[in-house]
């Protein structure tokens, strides 16, 4: 599939974001995906999510968190990291996916970023790559909460093996779990589980 990609730069209160819009015709809803702390957009799970999502007639929009426009690695705290997610899909629904319904979601801790602000930024759905459950041999740290915070259906696609955890499925949650670790390095196998996910959000057409 041929993607044609325009790069939009947005404010936020922490700096400025990048957001690499890949519309549809016709789109159907819109699909926003946040990278994970150490990574960019350009990550074999965030590309599948991407293609099935275009497949499914959603447009999308890959963002770029302000630390890593100004060329930082290390992620800022997750306060700055919401703001300025919260500030990029509230402009990109004034902007390029405006009136349409807007899905959040990301990879690592872009996911946690997509589950905290659900309610702010109106999410419909949430798409969870490799959600980081718990540091690695750390299971009391239990980052649970915030993908039990969120209140609309949920997906999250996690490496069979990942060393951050398996989370539960919940009641509207579902689990997919694909051969790999914590990177998901197959975009073919997360593009299926997004794309078979997909298809059963009924609210995502009509509302």
């Amino acid at each position: 599939m041929v993607t044609f990609t325009h790069m939009v730069e947005l404010e936020t209160p922490h700096g400025l974001a990048r957001a690499h819009a890949q519309p549809v015709d016709s789109a159907v809803a819109a699909l926003v995906l946040g990278h994970g702390a150490g990574g960019g957009i350009e990550s074999p799970d965030l590309v599948g999510a991407a293609e099935a999502a275009r497949s499914a007639g959603l447009s999308v929009a890959l963002v770029e968190q302000p630390y890593r426009v100004a060329g930082r690695r290390s992620p800022a705290p997750a306060a700055q990291l919401d703001a300025a997610w919260i500030a990029v899909v509230s402009q990109l629904c004034d902007g390029p996916l405006g009136g349409l319904r807007i899905l959040t979601g990301g990879r690592s801790a872009g996911a946690r970023v997509a589950c905290r602000t659900a309610a702010e930024t109106g999410s419909v759905a949430v798409v969870c790559l490799a959600f980081p459950l718990h540091p690695p041999g750390r299971p009391e740290k239990s980052r649970l909460d915030e993908l039990d915070g969120v209140h609309v259906p949920t997906l999250v696609v996690q490496g069979e093996k990942d060393p951050f955890g398996m989370p539960p499925p919940g009641p509207s949650r579902t689990v997919t779990r694909i051969p790999g670790t914590h990177s998901l390095r197959s975009a073919a196998a997360v593009a299926e589980a997004v794309s078979d996910w997909l298809t059963t959000q009924a609210a995502i057409r009509t509302g």
